[in-house]
């Protein structure tokens, strides 16, 4: 089934404010180094947040 053009709801806020260090080498990150078990990761950038989400598809999304 092909993925909706209309954003999806927000997942509940889990509350999960864990920190933890990624490994970063030659300018590259897998993904799941940075979501590890999670399907999202809520990133702030210059004040605006973006997610970062995998979809039942299996791909990459980054939405403002």
């Amino acid at each position: 089934m092909p993925e909706s053009s209309s954003t999806p709801p927000s997942p509940p806020d889990t509350g999960d404010t864990a920190e933890r260090q990624v490994s970063v080498q030659a300018d590259r990150v897998s993904a799941t180094t940075l979501l590890g078990e999670r399907r999202l990761l809520r990133i702030a950038h210059n004040g605006e947040e973006y997610v970062l989400r995998i979809t039942r598809n299996e791909k990459l999304i980054l939405t403002k």
